[in-house]
């Protein structure tokens, strides 16, 4: 452990606080965050993906958040391979580096140091994947990817999550590998140290009133008027799977009325809570707080370093 770089993560599903909660450690333990959000990555969608403002921030520097355009398309390995780069740049300038972020896929590639395979990903075969989602529906697909993987199968049947589906069985088509195999194989030591905080509420219902007040506040704060600005450019494939736009282009269409597309947004969002909470509860080594189990945000803030400091973290002198 001891050449290995102490990291912070702390994760959780949308609207739970991440935000606020990694600043205030930022600023206890001398830090800098490293985003790990899929869709903050992109300049111009501010209010739909809930960027937090230079206010929030508190003067805090963020890292991989809102440096490239939307018709930019960006995967995992591309922000893995950045991640590790600013992860030991903030480490060799004596800051604690702190990965922020409700993308599982992201927080878990990068602590797990997941080496991904070259060439894996082919347009036409995903395409070829999503006219038979659109033909016979989810089941057909799951049933193709339960004859080449069975595990991968087991664990996406019950999530039912369409993106990761395709993705496993063009990967197979592309690589002759299952991504059991990859994940399997593909697994090298971590350079990391990670105390690991997840943040959520106990009872499940106010989470989805957090949520559904924050839509209102983006609302507010202009989510139309961006959501028809995007729409109306060059979406990459990676921006377009955005929560926040896709379910008002009824409304500028004219099809349905706003309220019916924001209530739709609102349900798609706490479905999208649900995949999060769902992904990261498979890690084990996750410490829970539940917000709701305290009194207010001093003494939840008070858990977190405390779970920090029991990783060998903080000096046993510091106090907070």
């Amino acid at each position: 452990m001891s050449d290995k770089i102490k990291v912070v993560s702390i994760v959780g599903p949308t609207a739970s606080g991440k935000t606020r909660l990694s600043v205030e450690i930022a600023k206890k333990l001398n830090g800098e965050i490293i985003s790990a959000d899929s869709m903050q990555i992109y300049k111009g969608m501010t209010i739909a993906t809930a960027a937090p403002t230079e206010e929030e921030k508190q003067g805090i520097k963020h890292h991989l958040m809102e440096f490239i355009t939307y018709d930019k398309s960006f995967s995992v390995a591309n922000y893995v391979a950045l991640a590790h780069k600013v992860i030991y740049n903030v480490y060799k300038s004596g800051k604690l580096p702190i990965v922020v972020g409700g993308t599982g896929l992201y927080v878990d590639s990068l602590l797990n140091n997941i080496k991904f395979t070259n060439n894996s990903s082919d347009v036409q075969v995903r395409q070829k994947y999503s006219d038979l989602l659109e033909k016979y529906g989810i089941s057909y697909l799951l049933n193709e990817l339960k004859k080449i993987d069975i595990v991968t199968y087991n664990r996406l049947s019950s999530e039912i999550n369409p993106k990761r589906i395709i993705r496993a069985l063009e990967f197979y088509e592309v690589t002759g590998k299952t991504i059991t195999d990859q994940n399997v194989n593909s697994k090298q030591e971590s350079p990391y140290y990670a105390a690991k905080i997840g943040l959520t509420y106990k009872n499940r219902e106010l989470l989805y009133n957090k949520i559904n007040k924050r839509v209102d506040i983006m609302l507010e704060n202009g989510l139309l008027e961006e959501a028809e600005k995007v729409l109306n450019s060059d979406l990459s494939e990676t921006a377009k799977k955005a929560i926040g736009y896709k379910e008002l282009i009824p409304y500028f269409e004219g099809k349905q009325d706003l309220k019916e597309c924001i209530e739709t947004l609102k349900m798609n969002t706490r479905r999208y809570a649900k995949r999060q909470l769902t992904w990261f509860r498979r890690d084990e080594d996750i410490n829970w707080i539940y917000i709701d189990e305290y009194n207010n945000f001093e003494e939840l803030l008070h858990s977190a370093l405390t779970i920090i400091k029991q990783k060998d973290f903080i000096n046993g002198q510091t106090s907070f």
